[in-house]
Formats: structure tokens, sequence, C-alpha cells
């Protein structure tokens, strides 16, 4: 990792790097990477329904991602549950990127996950397409989305790895051993009171029980908790 000095994680949804990839990010930040979050809607369409939901919503991602050392949240305000992989969501992604300039970005896997359906909701396939556009060949590319190079001034911008989250098993071919930060994973998945407040207990002996799946998976010592990616090399 000592390569990689900054990047990008691409969620649909407010909680989702937290369920996901939360302990992935802190063992980034530990190592000294500047890790700056993308969340496609404000996740308005869950909890109580009230008008109130997307700032409450955006307000736990914020101290969520403070837990594993993000500071930079931008959200794009997309309707939450009706995310397509338009090109203004490519164009949106793609300005993201060029402020950024990370090397590395994750996002989900735009398949389905055949294993665990509860987690391939349309949204983040969505928003894991576009952003696979938006990594190749929209941000390196001075002609795509024009107007943010010649009216915005964002200049175009390589990311060499795109690390896809959720996908299908057979396709993941690296692990993230984060064992020695499931503690800060679960502080920020604490933060979001208003979808995971009252069932913590439950959701940390799932997760435990998950990742520890995976490691062993993955040829870990026993009692180690990892989470899984398939990681591509966009540097080419």
């Amino acid at each position: 990792m000592s390569t990689v000095r900054s990047a990008l994680v691409v969620t649909a949804h407010p909680d989702d790097v937290d369920f996901g990839a939360a302990g992935t990010v802190a063992v980034w930040t530990s190592a000294g990477i500047e890790v700056s979050y993308c969340v496609c809607t404000s996740g308005e369409a869950s909890g109580d329904g009230s008008p109130e939901m997307a700032a409450v919503r955006e307000s736990e991602q914020r101290a969520a991602a403070a837990e594993v050392g993000v500071h930079d949240v931008t959200f794009l305000g997309y309707p939450d549950g009706m995310v397509t992989p338009s090109l203004e969501l490519r164009r949106d992604i793609t300005r993201v990127i060029r402020r950024v300039r990370p090397d590395r970005v994750l996002t989900w896997s735009p398949e389905i996950n055949w294993d665990f359906v509860p987690t391939t909701h349309p949204d983040h396939r969505a928003v894991g397409e576009a952003a696979f556009a938006a990594v190749y060949p929209d941000a390196r590319n001075p002609y795509a989305h024009r107007a943010l190079l010649l009216e915005e001034g964002w200049q175009p911008w390589a990311v060499r790895e795109l690390w896809l989250a959720d996908g299908p098993a057979d396709k993941r071919n690296h692990a993230v051993d984060v064992t020695d930060v499931f503690d800060r994973k679960m502080a920020a998945l604490r933060s979001h009171a208003s979808q995971a407040g009252a069932t913590s207990d439950g959701i940390e002996q799932a997760l435990r029980q998950g990742l520890g799946s995976t490691a062993a998976r993955f040829g870990l010592l026993d009692g180690r908790l990892a989470e899984s990616f398939q990681v591509v090399d966009t540097s080419r």
C-alpha cells in the first residue's frame, strides 16, 4: 500500500460502505491513505420516511466516516431507490474522481451476488456500473463530459485500481484482514442509529460470522476476520 496515496469509495446509500468495507477503509487510513467518500443518494427512502430523513442519514454517514478516519464526504443527491447508471451519474462521479485524484476506487459490483441477494440492491448495481464507467474511460478521457474540463477546469485522471465489493464470490480475488479494526467498523455502523442502532448486537454477531468465513476461505488464521473484493487493474 506504500504506493497508494489516496482512495475514493463510491456507494449508493449511507451505511453501504460501513456494512461492506469500513474495516478495509480503516486499514487504509491507518496506513496513511487519504480516503474520500462519494454517496450517490441520501438514503431518504428509509427509516420513518420523514422529510428530515435525508439530513439525518447524511449526518450519520459523516459521523460514521469519521470513526474510520474519513473526513471528505460528498453526497450527489440522486433519488434513493431510483438510481440508474445514467450519463449524468457517470459525469458526477467523474467530477469527484478528477477532484480527489485517487489511486484506487472502491465501489459496488454491477453484478448480482446470488449467494446473498439482500445486499444486491438495484441502486448498488447501478452505482457500480456508473462508477466503473467513470473510472474507465470517462475520468481519464478529456473529451468525456467536456464541460468538466472546459467549463469547470477538472483535469483528466487515470485511476490505477478498481475494487468491487459484494460481487459474485467466485470473482473475489483479494481479502483484507480487518480483525484489528473491527471495533472501528462497528463504531461506524452504530453511527447509523436510524438504521442499525437497535439491532447492532445482532449485526455484530452476523458480521463476525460472515467475516470469519471469508477469512477462512482466503486462508487466514483461525479467528481472523476479513472483507473480500474483486480487484481490477485499471492502470493500462
